[in-house]
């Protein structure tokens, strides 16, 4: 017996999505757990799973159109089952709504490809295809699709000529030829995700903040990340592992900072929910590494490896987005070269910590001069929660630890 799938509540306060991509077309067989499609919602843009197996018999939301949570977004059954003709009237009008393929590939080949470092030369075979479609891997279609690669053109290096994301990642980092100048203007619309970054940065700039700075010697921090390398090859600790490990602890000691204002009270968490800013081509995505105070700096490695590269392939879940107490924006990456900045409340959290780069500097020193590696660190406080006493001792705890890493461990 056929059955029809519905818009699921993927998180709390989610009233509706926009459907992105249909990872599975009408004809296609589909294992329970499946991947079915791809879902725009307010915070993230994440592939759901199908709720049972068989062959899609009908797709009810076309690509492109918002669905309220409930609503029938496609029909699951056996081969050749019949569908109720009523069931197709979404559908056809979804297809009106939904932007033709032509359209849709005209626009992401005007997407300029992000320079990605060289990879290994690979001969490639002939173009994959199979009955005019070309073969491919899920991932190797997702790269393609983010860096606005035309996969139909590249050659695949996999079994049988199958296209694998390291072919496409070889053709994000051919040089192009610099794009000639539009001649219209560019119009992009905004999704859910930008929509929903733009009213928090919004809300954000209403609140009442104050900055406070300190610049922290990392020597320590980068022995404690060159041993722990050296002693764990599996597990890859970065210095935002750090920082989010001695933030947590000192976010316990001040738990005025670990919290949030209310309309009628200032709420102050038991554990240290840290976010980590992470940027993807949807926008600025923060999940978190829960209970962090709680985590040895390889736990916090390997929650941290996963929640990014989850991120950045779009494979986050809306709970990753959740019950976050404390952020952490790190831009010191020697790419950047930014020294320092100020990072705007993640509300309605009471903090956020961001993170220069790390660079020599000339520092005195009993009496002596000596040069250092150095970075700066500015912390945005909501001063209606937070008072600059507690900032201050709650950033001085932040920079003894830094230098002193044993002191959080």
């Amino acid at each position: 017996m056929a059955t029809e799938l519905t818009l699921p509540r993927l998180g709390q306060g989610m009233e509706s999505g926009t459907i992105v991509r249909w990872l599975k077309q009408e004809g296609d067989s589909v294992e329970k757990g499946e991947a079915l499609y791809e879902l725009d919602t307010e915070k993230v843009t994440q592939e759901v799973e199908a709720d049972a197996s068989g062959v899609v018999l009908r797709i009810l939301a076309g690509e492109g159109e918002e669905v309220d949570v409930g609503k029938p977004v496609a029909v699951i059954g056996e081969e050749g089952e019949q569908v109720e003709e009523a069931e197709d009237a979404p559908k056809a009008e979804a297809d009106e709504r939904a932007p033709e393929p032509k359209q849709e590939a005209a626009r992401e080949e005007q997407r300029e490809p992000e320079p990605e470092p060289p990879a290994e030369r690979v001969e490639p075979q002939e173009p994959a295809a199979s009955d005019g479609r070309v073969k491919a891997s899920p991932l190797a279609r997702r790269i393609a699709r983010e860096r606005g690669i035309d996969i139909a053109q590249l050659r695949g290096t996999g079994p049988e000529g199958r296209i694998v994301a390291e072919d496409v990642e070889r053709a994000a980092a051919t040089p192009a030829a610099p794009p000639s100048a539009p001649a219209e203007v560019e119009r992009v619309e905004l999704t859910k995700i930008r929509r929903t970054i733009a009213r928090r940065l919004t809300d954000a700039w209403t609140i009442p903040v104050f900055q406070l700075n300190v610049s922290a010697d990392t020597t320590r921090v980068g022995e404690l990340v060159r041993k722990h390398r050296e002693a764990n090859e599996d597990v890859r600790l970065t210095v935002t592992d750090v920082l989010t490990k001695v933030c947590a602890q000192a976010l316990m000691c001040h738990r005025t900072v670990n919290a949030q204002y209310t309309d009628d009270a200032i709420l102050r968490f038991p554990t240290a929910n840290v976010g980590i800013a992470v940027a993807t081509t949807s926008g600025l995505i923060v999940p978190v590494i829960r209970s962090a105070e709680r985590l040895t700096l390889s736990q916090i490695a390997t929650a941290r490896a996963d929640v990014v590269e989850r991120a950045r392939g779009g494979k986050l879940r809306q709970e990753d987005l959740e019950g976050g107490t404390f952020t952490i924006s790190n831009l010191g990456m020697p790419q950047y070269g930014i020294e320092q900045f100020v990072a705007v409340l993640n509300p309605p959290q009471a903090a956020i910590l961001a993170v220069g780069a790390t660079e020599e500097r000339v520092v005195p020193r009993d009496g002596e001069l000596e040069i250092l590696p150095m970075v700066t660190l500015t912390a945005t406080f909501d001063h209606r929660a937070v008072d600059g006493a507690d900032g201050a001792e709650f950033l001085a705890m932040v920079k003894a630890f830094v230098e002193e890493p044993g002191l959080a461990l």
